[in-house]
């Protein structure tokens, strides 16, 4: 049996238990009855409570349409706060009114914005509830971070299924674009997100139903704000929905642009550090951080301009483009490939200030293996002279001497020895560097 049938079997028992326990104590009188009755409620409220907690919204609605109006009410009483505008999506207009008199489910914490084309020129439209929605036909209509009940009832309303882009990812590379049964136009693309330092692929759903479009996100994106404001201000930018969803891939392309534009500005001042006369370690590891960074960014830009380059040239084959909208994903195409170009081009600056940054760390290397490499060779004569020194033949050579006068001499023959061995080795040195010169 399925773990949401017997959540619904459960929360029914604790309904009926809680009707039966309240007959019960109203038929009782005494002095604790008020006291008994409260700790009986609150014990069955958080059981309930409980139950509810792991169900989805859309059983939950379910469970409350086939109750009794009182059981109804006694769960919606026992329904957390935070879940109630989710549920009342769910439910039949009926039952709503009943529950909660004339109050409508709202968009909670996403954004749904209704956008009508007039002369050329975008108006937009805020939706707030679903009155909202009633007696509209929008050329574009924008969801951001709708949840599934806000996403079921705005595609019912318009006859089309919206899913959640977030899951779409899951779908086979060859149904990312396609034309469906009903003729809907369905495109999924990653949009670039920017921000802090931070880069995102962020998924986005295309439908084209009926001549309107609609845009399902999770996350809000400079892009749409940008061509909000654009289709707003500047009038024949759109005809519609074809135009509406180039001008966005436009739009993306050129937020692409820029932020390539901000990686060759961090990459100059990174070389500019790995170029120096010396680094260290500590800074090696940090420039090698930060091209690894830019390294990121850049590939994402790439996959991103990619996977718009597919999606153009399905609108092509698709032969729905009109022919000045045919120019305009050409021209879109064409800065694709430039900005194709570019990217290989930052790939090969990356990988020449990787090794460039790898050389350096490299020198730090050899450079403390010759000091240890020098150290050893000056205390290498050293060591045979205390050697000799500990002898007893150094002490039968010595005996007429007193032993702090031997031994001092000792130790200054090796601290000579030693200077003698270091000059040595930096004359060598020298000659070598001028004979490379």
């Amino acid at each position: 049996m399925p773990e949401r049938i017997i959540s619904q079997q459960a929360i029914r028992e604790l309904l009926s238990k809680q009707k039966l326990y309240e007959g019960l104590l109203h038929s009782q009188h005494g002095v604790r009855q008020p006291i008994v009755e409260s700790l009986v409620h609150r014990q069955h409220v958080a059981e309930i409570a409980n139950r509810l907690d792991g169900m989805p919204s859309q059983a939950i609605a379910g469970l409350l349409e086939t109750l009794p109006i009182d059981e109804a009410h006694l769960l919606w009483m026992c329904l957390p706060d935070a879940r109630e505008n989710e549920v009342l999506w769910e439910l039949s207009d009926a039952l709503r009114e009943t529950l909660v008199g004339s109050r409508e489910p709202r968009f909670a914490e996403s954004r749904i914005n209704a956008f009508d084309v007039v002369d050329g020129r975008v108006r937009q439209v805020c939706i707030g509830g679903r009155h909202d929605l009633e007696g509209i036909r929008p050329a574009w209509l924008d969801l951001l971070g709708a949840t599934a009940p806000e996403r079921r009832y705005v595609g019912e309303h318009f006859g089309v299924t919206l899913p959640d882009p977030g899951q779409t990812t899951d779908l086979e590379i060859s149904s990312r674009f396609q034309v469906d049964e009903t003729g809907s136009l369905r495109l999924w693309s990653n949009f670039l997100l920017y921000r802090d330092g931070v880069s995102k692929s962020i998924p986005v759903v295309f439908i084209v139903h009926q001549g309107i479009l609609f845009t399902v996100r999770n996350e809000d994106l400079p892009v749409f704000r940008l061509q909000g404001q654009r289709a707003r201000s500047q009038t024949g930018s759109a005809a519609d929905s074809i135009d509406l969803i180039l001008d966005l891939y436009g739009a993306d392309v050129e937020y692409s642009a820029d932020v390539l534009e901000s990686i060759y500005q961090r990459l100059g001042e990174i070389g500019r550090q790995v170029l120096s006369e010396a680094m260290s370690d500590e800074d090696a590891a940090t420039v090698l951080a930060g091209i690894a960074e830019e390294e990121g960014l850049n590939g994402r830009i790439r996959g991103n301009i990619l996977d718009t380059q597919r999606a153009l040239f399905f609108l092509i084959r698709s032969r729905r483009l009109l022919p000045g909208q045919l120019d305009d994903a050409r021209q879109i195409l064409r800065d694709i490939d430039s900005l194709n170009s570019h990217t290989a081009f930052l790939f090969d600056k990356i990988n020449f200030l990787m090794d460039a940054t790898v050389g350096f760390i490299n020198i730090n290397q050899n450079k403390q293996v010759s000091r240890l490499t020098i150290f050893s060779v000056v205390i290498m004569p050293l060591n045979m002279l205390a050697g000799i020194g500990g002898m007893s033949e150094f002490s039968m050579m010595t005996a007429d001497i007193p032993w702090p006068s031997a031994y001092a001499g000792l130790a200054a023959a090796m601290g000579l020895m030693g200077w003698a061995t270091y000059l040595m080795l930096r004359r060598l040195g020298t000659g070598r560097r001028r004979k490379g010169r």
